[in-house]
Formats: C-alpha cells, structure tokens, sequence
C-alpha cells in the first residue's frame, strides 16, 4: 500500500490473540512464546484472579473447557453454578481455588478441531510469569513486544471482594510500565472500570464493543449505543481506542448466505474522534473463516484497506504473512 488508512499512517499492530492460540493452547506461557517468535506486536492475555487475589491467564473463570480439573477427583466438589454477568455457567472457577491449586492443573487445548498433542503439559500462568516473559524476550530479541491484559468480568469480580484493577497495575508498575507511549493496551468489555482505570493510570485503555446481540454486563446498555457518534466522543474522554466486534466494521448478509455487506463507517468515525479500532477475532479454520473470503489472507487485507489500527488475531504468522504482503 503506497500509505495506510490507520490513524496514525502506521502499519497496522498484530495482537496475538491469548498468544498464538492457533497453534497452542491458549493462555499458556508456550503460545505468548511463539507469538513474539513469530514476530506479533503485542501478547494478550485474559486475567481473572485466584481465591487468594493472584491474578492468572484464563479466557474465562470457568476452569472446565481449558484444564483437566474434570479429572482431578480431588477438586470434585468445587463443581457448582454461577450467575455470572446474567450468564448461568457450570464448572470449577478460579476464584475457588488458590493459586497453589491452580498451579497442579494442566491446560488443554478448548477447540476439539486444533492441536490436541500439547494437552496436559503446560500450567496456568500467572499475570507476573507474563511480565517476566516478555521482559526477557525484549531483552533476547532487542525488539519492544507489547502487552494487551484484558480485565475480565470486573464488576462481577469486584463484587466478591477480589478487585482485577489493582494488581493488575502493581504488576506493570513492578516491571517499569507506566508511561502512555509503553506498548501496553488494558482492554475491557465494561466502561465503569476503564473509567476507574483512567484515574489511575496514564496508559493506554480499549474499550471492546461485543455483538450486537449483546448488552454492557455493568450497564446494560445495548453495545450499539457505544458506535453512536454520541457514544464515540464519551469513549474518547476515557479511552485511546475501541476493540469491535468485527462484524461492526464488515457485516455479514443477515440471511448467512455467505455473503457480507459493504463495509460501515466505524473505522472512519472512530478515528474522527482520534480513537484506534482493534477488532477481532481472526482465525483461519473453515468454523470461523466468513464463506465469502477463499482465504484468510483476503479477510486481512479488507480490514487493512480500511484502514484498522490492529488485529486480534489467533494466527499471528498469518496476519503478519498479510500485512507484509500489503506492505
């Protein structure tokens, strides 16, 4: 491309989405590993916190697609059921269980259609194990990586007493981040907590926009109203950028006859307002991969066309593959 449509002119970031999750199981201290060594800009983990406030790399607090606690007949009464954020969900969460405990577990992969032959060898990570990774690697590689936490289901955490906020930012700050120009984006689905946040630190904050079948879990606010111009220009006075739904930005045909729509404005509004779009989620497998795109690298390069800051992306190689083939 003779210039890119992002908002800064910049190539466009590639955020391994909870590491090279395509090709190891997510959230493991093995999948961040090979995505910086596949060259993605930034990590992403997912933090929940342990009974006793240790904050750890899981998608979700349900323990029960992603480990082998099922297995473990010692933990056999920790089974129950949760409301959570108005979801009923079954299984063995996180803060159930101390860290120590949580440190016996092995993760597996979650998708029955990727790679099985990492089961069981590898544990949980702690939000500090992540720092200390990725810390080295700079040190190896002589490359900056970024850092992309997610705060996950805040306010449901915050109501049990086990805040994410604070250790979250005791971490960066242990590690030396604290600057806004350091690489590190802190990603929610809520507003409440990023506007928390933004009292408390100067870095960068996302705020993620869900389906738009989907509700605000701390308002209850349909996620279309955050698109509106209205909801864009608040977003702007607590955040550097949006991380949408990637059907905000390219819609599917409503009949899924594996058509999409023309693209929307989201891209360009949001960028009047000076904020980022970081949608996801890119994957490659056929369950994923719109039916109008041959392959996945089509999929980049319209969203590189028009003009997004960044990609969540399982497939790292895959989005880099697409970028420097724009470049």
């Amino acid at each position: 491309m003779a210039a890119w449509m992002t908002l800064n002119g910049t190539p466009p970031l590639v955020i391994a989405h909870r590491g090279a999750s395509g090709d190891r199981p997510e959230h493991t201290l093995a999948a961040y590993d090979l995505a910086i060594a596949l060259g993605a800009d930034y990590v992403e983990p997912d933090l929940v916190p342990t009974r006793d406030g240790v904050l750890v790399a899981r998608h979700e607090n349900n323990l029960i697609d992603t480990t082998d606690v099922g297995d473990r007949p010692e933990f056999s009464d920790r089974y129950t059921t949760k409301q959570i954020d108005g979801q009923t969900c079954s299984g063995w969460f996180t803060e159930d269980f101390t860290l120590a405990e949580l440190k016996t577990l092995r993760v597996r992969e979650r998708l029955p259609f990727r790679d099985q032959s990492f089961n069981d060898q590898f544990q949980i990570p702690t939000w500090e194990e992540i720092l200390i990774l990725v810390r080295q690697a700079e040190q190896t590689t002589g490359r900056t990586i970024g850092i992309y936490p997610e705060t996950k289901h805040p306010s449901y955490f915050q109501s049990m007493g086990l805040p994410i906020e604070a250790p979250l930012l005791q971490g960066l700050t242990q590690y030396g981040y604290g600057h806004p120009h350091d690489r590190i984006c802190i990603q929610s689905f809520e507003t409440q907590n990023l506007q928390d946040l933004r009292s408390l630190t100067r870095l960068p904050l996302i705020q993620l926009i869900g389906q738009a079948t989907e509700r605000q879990a701390d308002s209850d606010r349909p996620y279309a109203e955050l698109l509106t111009p209205e909801g864009l220009a608040a977003i702007a006075q607590y955040a550097q950028g949006i991380g949408p739904d990637k059907r905000w930005i390219v819609p599917s045909h409503p009949t899924d006859a594996g058509q999409l729509l023309p693209p929307t404005d989201v891209v360009d509004r949001a960028h009047a307002c000076g904020l980022w779009v970081h949608p996801y989620t890119f994957r490659n497998e056929p369950q994923f991969l719109h039916p109008a795109y041959a392959t996945p690298g089509q999929e980049y390069h319209q969203f590189f066309r028009l003009g997004v800051d960044a990609v969540f992306s399982d497939v790292p190689r895959e989005a880099i593959a697409a970028r420097e083939s724009l470049a």
